[in-house]
């Protein structure tokens, strides 16, 4: 499911951001780390690295959905658990490039552009798994992330510090399997009485 997730987001990017910067990146979700550029990216690239993964406890539910089948059954399972995805995204301009922070600014500010105009992400743009989830997919650019200090992150990265967007989107993930329940009770006969019949 969430490989899914990282295919749908990569498809929101190429298929909003500007063709002129489609065919010139490549798009990595590998850690931004010391090591980065892995060897099968070719700079310049946008890295959509997911670094953090948790329960939102506000969207958590204990209803029961309850789907009626053709033979008189029905099915019920747990309402799915709400799980916010958070990823790092960076850019990275080509290592001959002589003006490579411009470069990386521009990348990170079309990136940008194309997050903050999908609240929610595409139904058609769903992949895998992720195809029909209700309700859609919410999603949260440019707000606090889940890191408590970017700086420790690069440290702990070994890597040198760079703009980064925070990008978060809240999938729904069905923890349990539908059980059968008892046959359901369709229809219901009540039959009432005149009010003279009850005073005898």
């Amino acid at each position: 499911m969430i490989d899914d997730l990282d295919r749908t987001v990569e498809q929101l990017l190429r298929n909003e951001l500007p063709l002129s910067i489609v065919d010139q990146v490549a798009f990595s979700f590998a850690a931004p780390d010391s090591d980065f550029p892995p060897a099968s990216v070719t700079l310049p690239a946008i890295d959509v690295f997911l670094y953090d993964i948790r329960e939102n406890l506000e969207l958590r539910s204990s209803q029961w959905i309850v789907n009626q089948q053709p033979n008189g059954t029905a099915t019920k399972q747990r309402a799915p658990v709400r799980v916010d995805c958070s990823y790092f995204i960076t850019a990275w301009a080509s290592e001959s490039s002589t003006t490579r922070a411009f470069d990386e600014h521009r990348l990170l500010s079309e990136v940008m552009k194309v997050l903050l105009r999908h609240p929610t992400i595409p139904e058609v743009l769903l992949q895998g798994s992720l195809i029909g989830q209700e309700p859609p997919l919410p999603s949260s650019t440019l707000q606090p992330g889940r890191l408590q200090s970017v700086g420790e992150f690069w440290q702990a990265l070994g890597g040198k510090p760079k703009a980064a967007l925070n990008y978060t989107v809240t999938i729904g993930v069905a923890a349990d399997k539908p059980v059968e329940t008892e046959e359901l009770v369709s229809d219901r006969t009540i039959r009432l009485r005149p009010s003279s019949e009850l005073a005898r």
